[in-house]
Order: structure tokens, then sequence, then C-alpha cells
């Protein structure tokens, strides 16, 4: 009889964790070339950060630096860096007033993978992962956290070729 007690038990557990896995499905990620519109609008956690971050007078005269330049973000809508360091980079490009350097936001799976490619091409490690080019060289990149700022970083290694 306990035996019989057990098998209905576990059950009835499996069903209930199989109910409940599936009530707190997360959204899907993000995958490839995204828009911060996109972004902002479709994951709390990036548009939180965004209504609260509040960039330096330094950060938002940084961006006049790189206006001659692109980057390329490649991040994961999952990874708790890309969740602080994507929206403040674009908080602080829309707040600077300034035009912004040609932005394409790349995002990947947890194997740092995208559709395009472009994980590979730049041999991502980690993320989030600013790859700052002038034309198709690139200028250095700012890996997961800036040591100052992450448009002051950027700043720095712009000037270096300048």
């Amino acid at each position: 009889m306990n035996k019989i007690k057990m098998f209905v038990l576990l059950g009835f557990a499996s069903l209930v964790l199989s109910a409940c896995s599936h009530s707190i499905a997360r959204q899907p990620d993000f995958l490839g070339e995204v828009s911060a519109e996109q972004l902002l609008a479709q994951y709390p956690a990036f548009q939180d950060e965004y209504q609260s971050y509040q960039p330096s007078e330094k950060e938002l005269a940084a961006v006049a630096s790189l206006q001659d330049d692109s980057l390329v973000v490649l991040f994961g809508t999952w990874c708790h860096d890309s969740q602080r360091e994507v929206p403040r980079l674009l908080k602080t490009f829309d707040l600077s007033g300034l035009d912004v350097p040609k932005l394409t936001l790349v995002a990947v799976d947890t194997k740092k993978n995208d559709p395009q490619g472009l994980a590979k091409k730049y041999a991502l490690k980690y993320t989030p992962t600013f790859v700052l080019l002038k034309g198709d060289k690139e200028l250095g990149r700012v890996v997961e956290r800036p040591k100052t700022s992450l448009t002051q970083d950027l700043q720095s290694l712009s000037l270096i070729t300048k």
C-alpha cells in the first residue's frame, strides 16, 4: 500500500511541476540584429535600466568623439551585464543630443551565436562586447564592464587612432 501511495504522490508532484513550468515560461530571446526600440519595448530589465540610468556630463560629451565611427554591440537578453550596459549606452546616446555612430545591436544565444554570424566574425567570447569600428577596421572593444564608463572607454579607443 505504501508503494502505491508513493507512486501516486510522485505522479501528482510531476504533474504539478510540469504545470508550473508552463505558467512561468519566459519570453524567447531575441537572436540577430534588433532595434533599440524593440529591445526596450519587449524586455523589462532593459527598459528599467534605461529609465533609471542618468549619464554624467563626461559620458554625454564623450559621444561626440564617436560620430564618425561604427559600433557593433554583441549582447544577450539573458545576460545581466548586457541588461546593465546596453540600456546605459542607449540612454547616453539618446540624451547626448548628437548624431550617434552607426549602431548595430546583435542579440546572441547562450552559446554566443547569431543567425548572421556576426558573433563568429568578431570572435565573441563574453557578453556584452562593444566593437568600435572605423570603416572595416576594428579600433578596439569594451568587454562586459567598462573601466570608467562605456562612452568614455569607447572615446579613448577612438582617440587613439586619431
